[in-house]
């Protein structure tokens, strides 16, 4: 029987993921500060080191710690209400230190970078994204279909749907940093309140998580 995901699933799966994608994390601070250092074509080569490193995360969820999840109540319910402290705590932290956003999205200028060297700082962050690492761990095995098995196979379709989505995303916060560098560099406060909204958005979404889940 070939792997499927209901439709149900990956809808929400989808909704969630680009919940989580949408909040300027680590990722897309890196990518921002790329556009507004470097220009338009670091920032999309980030994106791709990004991406990968955010799919060799899906890849190590789903080979390991997904299947011992997948068998065990107390390690996913463990594992959940885990991942969902640490998205609160994340929030908090957003949410104090969001005054900090601008100073760190343009304290990176600098001379160029290669596009292979890009590639590879954007794959350390993404693949290092604690926001991402929980999110895979906690909440990517919960919309896994068991009755359907091949749950190895489904992780990675999920996974793969979570990067197109990051994918579209990052690119396009980049793109937009890269276009209005200025406009960004001369209003600090904007990305305040980018930081404080991200915030408020992660402590709901560790919420969420602690909330629902499979019962069986």
């Amino acid at each position: 029987m070939a792997p499927m995901v209901s439709t149900d699933r990956l809808l929400a799966f989808a909704a969630m993921s680009f919940l989580l994608i949408i909040i300027p994390g680590p990722s897309v601070l890196f990518v921002i500060g790329r556009a507004l250092a470097h220009g338009r074509r670091a920032a999309l080569t980030t994106v791709v080191g990004n991406t990968l490193g955010a799919f060799a995360l899906v890849v190590a969820v789903a080979l390991g710690v997904g299947a011992v999840v997948e068998r065990s109540v107390l390690v996913f319910t463990a594992l959940k209400l885990a991942g969902a402290a640490y998205l609160v705590y994340l929030g908090i932290k957003a949410v104090r230190g969001r005054g900090a956003l601008h100073a760190a999205a343009v304290g990176d200028a600098g001379p160029g970078r290669g596009s292979l060297r890009t590639v590879w700082e954007g794959f350390a962050v993404g693949v290092a994204n604690p926001k991402t690492m929980v999110f895979f761990a906690a909440v990517l095995p919960q919309f896994v279909d068991r009755g359907q098995g091949h749950a190895t196979l489904q992780m990675l379709l999920l996974g793969l749907v979570f990067n197109l989505i990051a994918l579209a995303s990052d690119s396009a916060w980049g793109l937009v940093a890269a276009t209005t560098r200025t406009w960004f560099a001369r209003s600090p406060r904007r990305l305040s309140l980018i930081g404080g909204a991200g915030g408020i958005t992660l402590i709901g979404l560790g919420v969420t998580v602690a909330a629902t889940g499979h019962k069986d």
